[in-house]
């Protein structure tokens, strides 16, 4: 058993009785940076069991930083920002618009009026959703000051100014009320979450009951020649277009390493279970490259 399923089973024994989940961390003790974890997670509207630690929480960009991850994160999108929508259709040759229409329309028969978009970037979900739900108000939230002021520029271009904010903000620490948003979508983002489990934890109680959770985030690929074919396009094709393009190498090596290192599949829905969320499910897109996570509160 691995140090994730370890994490997860303490977190569901804690639940379900205290004694058994005490005796269980005296046995296997969970790693010190998941215990005692108050941060935002410690508001009334979720219980705050110690914080599981994933592999992936651990991959940044810049290896020699002494950054944390999400600053590492924020520097790194404010230095491609320029280059972001263009790498984004160039890289996955334009199919990356049909995952994120294939996403928004999980929220179809949802009808949200209050939608946040999380890790926003230029704006790009925020705007498609706009135009397939026409919600009363979107509001966007990204760590990144450049990709936010381009979104902006976007925006403003196409009249939705009063249709859709986006505003700088940390996902794992929301600066929204509980029970805010009929539906919350993250696109290609809680890989650069530094606490995966915090911020699910942070959306599900800004979701108010019966809101939906709406996660597009890649993975890797199922058939055997495929699988290596991706592997081999992203460890070595895409840094070395990211280098050229965006001149930022680290980036898009960053790009493939957090995808390599995501836990994936049944194994995030186990933790979208474990940070509250009913009704989980999965839709896998493009034979697996790419997959569409959906959780209730």
């Amino acid at each position: 058993m691995n140090s994730e399923d370890t994490a997860l089973k303490i977190i569901r024994y804690r639940k379900e009785s205290p004694f058994v989940g005490k005796f269980c961390e005296i046995l296997t003790p969970l790693p010190p940076e998941t215990q005692g974890d108050k941060g935002a997670g410690s508001r009334k509207s979720i219980s705050s069991p110690p914080m599981a630690k994933f592999a992936h929480d651990e991959v940044v960009p810049y290896q020699n930083s002494q950054q944390e991850k999400k600053e590492q994160v924020a520097d790194m999108f404010n230095s491609i920002a320029y280059r972001y929508d263009f790498m984004n259709r160039f890289l996955s040759v334009g199919i990356d618009v049909w995952w994120r229409k294939k996403a928004i329309s999980q929220l179809k028969k949802l009808g949200p009026k209050q939608i946040l978009d999380v890790a926003t970037g230029t704006g790009d979900v925020a705007i498609m959703t706009w135009r397939m739900l026409q919600p009363e108000k979107i509001t966007g939230i990204d760590i990144s000051a450049g990709m936010l002021e381009l979104g902006r520029k976007k925006i403003e271009k196409l009249g939705l100014t009063g249709k859709i904010e986006l505003q700088e903000g940390d996902s794992e620490a929301l600066p929204f009320a509980d029970n805010s948003f009929d539906a919350i979508t993250v696109a290609f983002g809680v890989r650069n979450f530094q606490n995966l489990e915090k911020g699910l934890q942070e959306m599900r109680r800004v979701l108010r009951p019966g809101g939906k959770l709406v996660v597009l985030e890649f993975s890797k690929a199922d058939a055997g020649v495929l699988s290596v074919l991706f592997n081999f396009y992203m460890n070595k094709v895409t840094p070395a277009i990211g280098k050229f393009f965006a001149r930022n190498k680290d980036a898009y090596q960053y790009l493939n390493d957090s995808v390599q290192a995501f836990p994936e599949g049944q194994t995030f829905l186990n933790i979208m279970n474990e940070a509250g969320f009913t009704q989980t499910y999965l839709k896998k897109l493009s034979l697996g490259i790419c997959t569409i996570y959906c959780g209730s509160k």
